[in-house]
């Protein structure tokens, strides 16, 4: 037996605390009643989510995603001209461990490990995200030590994390964050007068975006998927 929550996250549909608040909502069915937390889910026992089935023991998937700017992280948003379901067509049904607004690009994890999504997006872990940022104002060195220091963001009542940045460019800067908070480059940037024209993460963790093209997609595996998942704090999984 297992915890109704872990199984809905070991399907590879959300982290357990997402499952958790689906439940919440009414959204789960266990053999056709309405599911509270705390059930323990068995073999012969039938999970319905939003009213889809969903099945135990599929083999692991882990890609690294290149997403264009556009593209809504999302599953279904009727008022998004298209979101990551669309883009990403997959035999497996995938989510994604960590968003990107619309407006920026790069790299996500996409995958059916709800283990992996929930250690990849908790914040207390506090893993690195490495961002390529063009802005509209020429870069200061005053600027990027402001913003490595931490920013009082005040729509959010907090201040950011330390972080580190690095200027590449007359226009442009890379930072590594090691949180993330809703827009949380963008609204850094705004509070120095500075405004984004474009955003691109090119890393997280030991997972980088490379020459991978925009809209394209590859399978992570090997080393390089047994280190993710070490620095992730879980034994690497190569499928059941």
């Amino acid at each position: 037996m297992i915890r109704l929550n872990k199984y809905i996250a070991d399907c590879g549909v959300c982290s357990r605390r997402e499952a958790d608040r689906l439940i919440e909502a009414g959204r789960v069915t266990l053999n056709g009643n309405i599911a509270k937390s705390g059930m323990q889910v068995g073999e012969d026992d039938i999970v319905e989510v939003n009213g889809r089935r969903i099945r135990h023991g599929v083999k692991k998937v882990v890609l690294a995603y290149n997403k264009p700017s556009g593209v809504v992280c999302t599953e279904k948003d009727k008022y998004a001209d298209k979101t990551i379901t669309d883009a990403v067509r997959y035999p497996i049904r995938l989510t994604y461990a960590g968003r990107l607004d619309k407006d920026s690009e790069g790299l996500m994890i996409m995958t059916n490990d709800g283990e992996l999504i929930q250690q990849m997006t908790k914040g207390s872990n506090r893993h690195e995200k490495e961002y390529i940022v063009k802005t509209d104002k020429e870069i200061t060195q005053e600027f990027l030590e402001s913003m490595s220091r931490g920013v009082y963001l005040e729509e959010l009542e907090c201040t950011t994390r330390e972080c580190r940045t690095e200027q590449i460019g007359k226009y442009t800067f890379r930072i590594v964050l090691t949180q993330g908070l809703n827009r949380q480059i963008r609204r850094m940037c705004r509070c120095f007068g500075y405004n984004i024209r474009s955003l691109v993460r090119v890393r997280v963790l030991n997972i980088r975006l490379g020459r991978l093209k925009s809209g394209e997609y590859r399978e992570i595996t090997g080393e390089e998927l047994e280190e993710l998942y070490r620095e992730c704090g879980i034994g690497a999984k190569r499928g059941n």
